[in-house]
């Protein structure tokens, strides 16, 4: 077992915030990084050391490897945390830290490989017995060989990039006269956003639910489950509320969910904190739709209903250690998270400038993460998100009414935020009676639409 004592947060943003307390709070010190956009960012002054890594683009920052390398070896880190987004998957990344005695705090680049393509994903998940979308058999390379797959697979279908993610390289296709169009659009996005245009098929799941399943493994060929979580309300695929656990489910379809996740954690000797995504029909079929290889944006719902902290975790596993027994976690009542973005209510278009007031809720259950302060000014070059409130009930009505509170106190001035979305959605019938799918809010136009 090889301790770790010092880690650089290869991140921005709340995430940073987030990591620095569990780091400090296991004895260790933390090293942060900024771009010339975020010289003025709050935990600078939090982590016991502070390098700037280049300009404010993420091409010349957070995205520089060597940039990041030589302020791992400058204040002598001897590991790196990736948080989510940026290079928090990227092989090359994982590589390179391997070859400089660097830990890099997630799973083998091995690993990352076999998951990191959603094609060749599927594919192993049906060698580890998870139940899959119909769909190709692996990548589609051209129009003729994508015509006849869906033909086999029967429309409606879904074209999605194989190095895709955050909705783009993806397109629903409902009849075959519109095929070659669709299908050609998607590649033509992936390739502009991913540099890889390669494309497989899916059949389309009508009204699905976006449920996902928290999973950590360790180096001895242990895994567990975190429980799952309902992801559901999307805005552009982009979740914007996030539950656990997911009431949708029954408990012989939960129970199952969870095997096939700690047994495909397993398959796939995984080292550290992933999430397996799923989707479920209206019978409670599931199916695998791809894995994260990393932390999620929503960790704290899991973290709330378990009492674990998984970034702790996550170290702990980097150095060697046994994770506990499955029944030892317990689950107990429901949590709700909300994500808090720079953007108009209304069109959700990105909202920067700066916060001439930020207020935010406390009390029992509450926990708000968020690297912002009154005077901050948010940067136009990054995600929009600036926080994430985080709730906590006995059970989802209870959680609800805590949110609905918290909200109320949430005082953020001087800039547009999603906070009356979320104040509507928490009234919103629909959400209330847990009626709702990932299309949802296809059709929001504007807060009236709620």
């Amino acid at each position: 077992m090889a301790e770790i004592k010092k880690i650089l947060i290869a991140n921005r943003g709340e995430i940073v915030q987030r990591a620095i307390r569990t780091i400090r709070e296991m004895g260790k010190k933390s090293v942060a990084v900024y771009s010339a956009g975020d010289k003025n960012a709050s935990y600078l002054k939090h982590a016991d050391e502070a390098v700037c890594i280049g300009g404010a683009k993420s091409a010349d920052s957070y995205l520089n490897i060597p940039a990041l390398i030589t302020a791992a070896e400058m204040t002598g880190c001897d590991a790196i945390f990736p948080g989510y987004g940026f290079l928090s998957e990227n092989q090359d990344f994982v590589e390179i830290c391997r070859l400089h005695n660097i830990k890099f705090i997630g799973p083998s680049v091995e690993v990352m490989d076999r998951m990191a393509d959603k094609s060749k994903a599927k594919d192993e998940m049906i060698k580890a017995g998870v139940p899959v979308v119909p769909g190709s058999d692996g990548a589609v390379h051209t129009l003729e060989e994508g015509r006849k797959v869906a033909q086999e697979i029967g429309y409606p279908i879904m074209a999605k990039a194989s190095a895709g993610g955050g909705g783009r390289g993806m397109r629903l296709i409902n009849d075959e006269s519109d095929f070659d169009q669709l299908f050609m659009a998607a590649s033509s996005e992936a390739l502009a956003a991913f540099g890889d245009g390669t494309m497989y098929l899916e059949r389309f799941i009508n009204n699905p639910r976006h449920i996902e399943v928290q999973v950590i493994g360790d180096s001895h060929g242990n895994a567990i489950h975190i429980g799952e979580r309902d992801c559901s309300l999307q805005r552009r695929h982009q979740k914007v509320i996030e539950e656990s656990p997911a009431i949708l489910l029954n408990d012989e379809t939960r129970d199952h969910l969870h095997s096939v996740a700690v047994k495909a954690t397993k398959y796939l000797k995984y080292e550290g904190a992933g999430t397996f995504e799923f989707l479920a029909d209206d019978k409670q079929n599931i199916y695998f739709m791809e894995m994260n290889t990393r932390l999620q944006v929503e960790h704290p719902v899991s973290e709330m209903v378990s009492g674990l902290d998984i970034v702790e975790w996550m170290i702990k596993v980097a150095e060697g250690e046994e994770l506990p027994a499955q029944e030892k976690i317990k689950f107990r009542g429901h949590a709700i998270e909300v994500r808090i973005t720079a953007e108009d209510p209304n069109s959700f278009l990105p909202c920067p400038g700066k916060v001439t007031q930020w207020f935010v809720p406390g009390g029992r259950n509450v926990r708000v993460d968020s690297h912002v302060y009154t005077n901050y000014v948010v940067p136009p070059f990054y995600d929009s998100m600036i926080g994430k409130l985080i709730v906590w009930g006995r059970d989802r009505n209870k959680a609800i009414n805590i949110m609905k509170r918290a909200l109320n106190e949430f005082e953020v001035e001087g800039i547009k935020t999603t906070i009356p979305f979320h104040q509507k959605m928490m009234e919103n019938e629909d959400f209330i009676s847990n009626n709702y799918d990932t299309k949802y809010l296809e059709n929001y136009k504007s807060l009236e639409d709620l």
